[in-house]
């Protein structure tokens, strides 16, 4: 089995040319990857001692003016690092002064408040929405992981009495499941119950280390020392080692720390020299290390020096200034001349959406497909004939974009893989010269675990086919050629950027927000997290609808293939029930596939203002007259799907006038 010194060795040497490490061998350092592999190499500064400084050297070069850390290729609003930083300048050492500003600066980071309205009730969340914690990018809302990080790194170094942390700390409680664990949104969704994730729950444990008689705690302990027993998954239990060693009080969990480096050492053997996206890369690598090395030295617990403090207490140990107003909050600080740029920008590209051509081809073609088990490639070569001259796929680098927003084994959230084992098939058979799979979940991190879980692990390793976690992939600035956002610039991801053909495959999904989940809102899956955390909260309060078409203007697939098999119905994305169609849709117009599939539904495609966006916005044709119907008939297949409940107020009028003003 893989050893430590064996998983430290690897590492050092995927180190970035210009040093620091990226998510991914051969990636750019990146700021996060980068921390936890010099602290996990700091466990032998004689031999790794010239590495660990290229490291620290590539954090600092993204050390911005106001002493925050930001990737300064990335996303500027991208702030969540500086925790991190932080915690890691204090594990090695770093002058008491440069703590203290670092720390400074963390402090003075705050989440946006959510409003307690009728608004809000309605949404029938469980959690306090008053308390303040950390956001992933600024003036955005509080996440477990980035309120864990930084309330861990400011109890670090010796900030854990200040009142924003002991609110951080509440604010953690807060969201944890009574039943055990956290996740990267909330408790409840509409009234219905989510499912806690090991990640976020490890982190959380870590930073409400030695904090005692807290039934949430004990619980989450629990729960990950139960998932810990049963994954293979190498991230999930470096978290729960790095986890369960700081709250190893109880017999069971102190003796399951054993077992836990058995299945790490067993995950790294497995995962080490992987080369297709699913391998233990720097960020792997480095939580590994660390986990095989708590008995030895854990930079992450605090130690008994560092007090717990009591819950907190609103009204207790206040800071004199008010937080910030709605207004403040939003304040982008540009100067004169950046809002003069930003108005020019908008004018531009509004004369270009005026001027924007329609997709080649609005014709969009149904074939009928009973089951997983038809001949699914055969059936995807027939459709594809109609759209070769339009998407040809010979010598082309196809990136595959499917819907894997996580895995429950009783639901059909998914697109299925056999779909896309058909769709690489076609592929293949037309001479793509390269195939790769890509997805950014919005909902998990840890993108390996769900590929595996789901069943497309499988498919990849049978064709030999590449994964790419869209989330951490190299993010590219692109101007915002929608701009109903409000945002000056979008920030997509390598993969998709440089595809030669970019394929959205996505589930026939009813969506509680957006009415339903088709190859337009797959879309969101190609933003990365590292730009915009997770559950990339803020393209949901900038507008769904406007991010969806913002997106969808800037980087527009060329083909979508949607799979409608089974789809689901009631309160979908994630809660709904299996709803048989027996359908493949596909087209080169996603305005045009997308009216298509919710007629399938029975769902007046005139109602989804997503759809309504995009045809005003000249992305394709949405009635009925301007899309060739090929193959069935709607009316064949056609079944009406049960709507999401209170979806009636996220849709436009049944009656939908001929003019909508964007």
């Amino acid at each position: 089995m893989t050893t430590r010194a064996t998983a430290l060795d690897r590492l050092a040497s995927l180190a970035a040319a210009g040093g620091g490490w990226g998510y991914q061998p051969g990636q750019a350092a990146h700021l996060e990857p980068t921390c936890l592999a010099v602290l996990a190499l700091a466990a032998d500064r004689k031999r790794y001692g010239a590495l660990i400084e290229t490291g620290l050297a590539a954090v600092e070069t993204n050390r911005a003016a106001d002493g925050t850390y930001r990737l300064t290729r990335g996303r500027p609003q991208a702030v969540w690092p500086t925790a991190l930083v932080l915690f890691v300048e204090r594990a090695l050492g770093l002058p008491a002064d440069r703590l203290a500003d670092t720390a400074d600066r963390l402090l003075a980071l705050e989440s946006r408040v959510l409003k307690v309205d009728d608004e809000t009730a309605d949404m029938k969340i469980d959690i306090d929405l008053t308390l303040r914690g950390w956001p992933w990018a600024e003036a955005n809302f509080a996440w477990v992981e980035p309120t864990a990080w930084a309330c861990l790194a400011l109890r670090a170094v010796g900030r854990g009495d200040h009142p924003r942390v002991r609110e951080g700390m509440h604010l953690l409680l807060d969201r944890a499941f009574d039943t055990g664990g956290a996740n990267y949104g909330n408790r409840l969704v509409l009234g219905k119950s989510t499912e806690p994730i090991p990640g976020p729950t490890a982190v959380m444990l870590v930073a409400l280390q030695g904090i005692e008689n807290e039934a949430r705690i004990d619980a989450a302990v629990g729960y990950l020392r139960q998932h810990a027993a049963q994954t293979t998954d190498l991230e999930h239990l470096a978290w729960a080692k790095l986890a369960l060693a700081v709250h190893a009080g109880d017999a069971a969990t102190h003796d399951f720390l054993p077992e836990l480096d058995t299945r790490i050492a067993g995950a790294l053997s497995e995962e080490t020299h992987r080369t297709d996206g699913l391998g233990a890369g720097p960020y792997r690598l480095a939580l590994a290390a660390l986990a095989l090395d708590t008995a030895d030295r854990n930079p992450f617990a605090l130690g008994k020096n560092v007090t717990p403090q009591p819950p907190y207490l609103r009204g207790q140990g206040e800071p004199d200034s008010a937080p910030p107003r709605l207004g403040e909050v939003f304040s982008d600080g540009r100067s004169l001349t950046d809002r003069v740029k930003s108005k020019f920008r908008g004018w531009l590209v509004g004369g270009l959406n005026r001027l924007r051509p329609l997709p080649p081809t609005g014709a969009v073609h149904i074939a009928r497909a009973d089951s997983y088990n038809a001949p699914l490639a055969d059936i995807l070569a027939a459709q594809y004939e109609h759209f070769r001259q339009f998407v040809p796929l010979a010598g082309k680098r196809v990136v595959l974009k499917p819907n894997l927003v996580e895995y429950r084994r009783e639901k059909v959230i998914n697109t299925d893989p056999r779909v896309i084992d058909a769709v690489i098939t076609l592929c293949k058979r037309e001479g793509a010269a390269e195939v790769i799979v890509a997805e950014g979940p919005g909902h998990w991190r840890n993108a390996q675990y769900l590929v595996r879980e789901s069943g497309l692990g499988a498919v990849l390793e049978k064709h030999g086919v590449r994964f790419v976690d869209l989330n951490h992939d190299e993010p590219v600035k692109s101007l915002n050629l929608g701009r109903l956002t409000g945002l000056d610039y979008l920030y997509l991801t390598r993969t998709v950027v440089d595809a030669e053909v970019f394929i959205s495959l996505p589930k026939l999904k009813t969506h509680h927000w957006a009415g339903a989940t088709l190859s337009l809102k797959n879309l969101f899956g190609t933003l990365p997290g590292i730009c915009y955390g997770w559950p990339k909260n803020e393209l949901h309060w900038r507008g769904i609808p406007n991010s969806i078409i913002d997106i969808a203007l800037t980087q527009p697939p060329h083909l979508a293939i949607v799979d409608g098999i089974v789809g689901m119905e009631g309160d979908g994305p994630l809660m709904g029930t299996a709803k048989p169609v027996g359908a493949l849709v596909m087209g080169a117009d996603l305005v045009a596939v997308d009216a298509t599939c919710c007629r399938l539904m029975k769902l007046p495609p005139e109602r989804l203002p997503t759809l309504m966006l995009g045809a005003l916005k000249r992305l394709g044709r949405i009635r009925e007259a301007d899309i060739s119907q090929l193959g069935e008939a709607i009316a064949a297949l056609a079944t009406e799907f049960e709507l999401p409940p209170q979806i009636d107020k996220h849709l436009l009028p049944a009656e939908t006038p001929a003019s909508v003003r964007v």
